[in-house]
């Protein structure tokens, strides 16, 4: 594992650089570039827009990771002035994507313009996000799974093993906080003592961040070229966060980090599943029905409605009928 990436020196002290926060601007780095090519090519929009929102979307992200993280572990925190402490870690995926989301469409309140144009072109980079924090939650050995059974192959065995880490290897740690080992190889301390005795390693345990990371990939490939073959604005959107919360509920039972919170039975995000997936499979009928009932089953109506506004440039040939397309703003004399 590698925790730290790098040390740099400076005259007050080292500076560590995390293997998370490379990994989490990296996926920021990504979905720039990506929103602002895909953004550009599909809708039409103008980078200054799209620079602006975007912008409001990552904070809101952010955002909503720590305080979903802070909201089901409200217990190890003593004071206010601790929940902006992230060098001990702290965020939560389902938190990034719903902070991100309500920052999104605010933006958009604010512009009048429709949101759905521009999330079916974001929400591909959910699933790319997802590839690369994972990596980072794996290099670091956070969010990882069960422990696996004696029958389990020695390549995964040996892929869901976390270390125990020396202050003297990772100083930065050692000067505001103490950290002998991952989060997996400190949970199995407190969790199975008698298993741990002599142990420099965690138990071997299910990588479920490799797991995850893997289905990032997948659901990103799925998610552009869906994208690039959809039927009706919004169908990316409830399609991509469908199978997220069914992925997610299924992967929590295959976590094992106490973090995670619990209620009922099951886990935070499987409660949050719970309530998305009927959701997004209920917005995907309506706005499928509505294309159909408007005879417009590539683009509703209601979708275009002010995209007039949100474009630099001409759009494509337009063949639909007129009364589908979007009106033309007259100037007043």
């Amino acid at each position: 594992m590698h925790p730290v990436l790098v040390n740099i020196p400076t005259p007050w002290g080292a500076i560590p650089i995390y293997s998370y926060g490379v990994m989490l601007g990296s996926s920021l780095l990504f979905a720039w570039y990506f929103i602002m090519y895909m953004g550009k090519k599909m809708e039409g929009y103008n980078r200054e827009l799209m620079a602006s929102c975007f912008t409001w979307t990552a904070v809101g992200a952010i955002v909503g990771a720590r305080l979903l993280y802070i909201f089901t572990n409200l217990d190890s925190y003593d004071s206010v002035g601790s929940w902006f402490d992230l060098r001990s870690g702290g965020l939560v995926a389902y938190g990034g994507f719903l902070g991100g989301f309500v920052s999104a469409l605010t933006f958009w309140r604010i512009k009048k313009i429709p949101l759905l144009p521009f999330a079916d072109v974001a929400v591909p980079t959910l699933a790319s996000g997802l590839m690369f924090t994972r990596v980072g939650c794996y290099l670091y050995g956070c969010d990882y799974g069960r422990p696996l059974g004696d029958a389990a192959p020695a390549w995964l065995s040996s892929a869901g093993t976390f270390p125990k880490w020396d202050a003297e290897a990772f100083p930065t740690f050692a000067c505001d906080q103490t950290i002998n080992g991952a989060p997996a190889y400190q949970h199995h301390l407190q969790e199975y003592p008698d298993l741990m005795v002599d142990r420099v390693s965690s138990l071997a345990v299910h990588p479920t961040q490799i797991y995850e990371s893997a289905f990032g990939l997948v659901l990103f490939i799925f998610a552009v070229w869906l994208l690039t073959h959809r039927k009706f604005r919004g169908q990316v959107l409830v399609t991509v966060a469908g199978l997220y919360g069914l992925w997610r509920f299924l992967i929590e039972y295959l976590r094992d980090d106490p973090e995670r919170g619990f209620a009922f039975g099951f886990s935070t995000s499987q409660l949050i599943s719970l309530a998305i997936i009927p959701v997004c499979i209920i917005a995907y009928i309506h706005l499928r029905k509505q294309a159909e009932e408007n005879g417009d089953i590539e683009l509703p109506p209601w979708a275009l409605e002010g995209a007039a506004e949100a474009v630099s440039a001409p759009a494509p040939k337009d063949d639909r009928p007129a009364k589908y397309r979007p009106k033309k703003i007259k100037k007043k004399k």
